[in-house]
């Protein structure tokens, strides 16, 4: 990867649906270059999507927490399996220390917060004990990957 391609991706990480006429002014290439160049790292999976970012807010999804999740040894997969079908679970991580899974979970509110917790994650074979923090209010979230300055 060059330093152009390197630039661009930057520029898509900062706004996804910019034009690829203004890609191609920034780096100074034609657009069919810079089309061409966005294709290619398509291709590679380095570019892995893309998505809109929705304000949660507006669909009353404003409570987020974070859970750990315990697990027999033997349920471990199946519990993550289980976890990522969960439509309020964003994330599902698999972690060193006590636990299997650190999951973030986005719902309503607290109550709602407490059904999943209490109904679905709870309910799950293999799951020995979670222990829930919630989220007070948010500093930063980015879905966003550092980049190096030059290669």
């Amino acid at each position: 990867m060059d330093a152009i391609s390197l630039e661009i991706l930057k520029i898509l990480q900062e706004k996804a649906r910019i034009p690829n006429i203004e890609v191609s002014r920034q780096v100074g290439l034609a657009p069919s270059a810079v089309l061409e160049r966005i294709r290619k790292l398509e291709k590679q999976g380095i570019i892995d999507g893309y998505e809109v970012r929705l304000n949660p807010l507006h669909f009353h999804r404003a409570q987020v927490a974070f859970v750990h999740v315990q697990t027999t040894t033997a349920a471990c997969s199946e519990v993550g399996r289980q976890l990522s079908l969960m439509t309020e679970v964003q994330e599902v991580h698999f972690v060193s220390g006590n636990d299997c899974y650190l999951v973030k979970v986005r719902t309503a509110d607290t109550a709602s917060l407490s059904l999943l917790l209490q109904e679905r994650i709870a309910a799950i074979d293999g799951v020995i004990a979670t222990k829930t923090e919630t989220v007070l209010s948010t500093i930063k979230e980015t879905s966003r990957i550092p980049l190096p300055e030059n290669l």
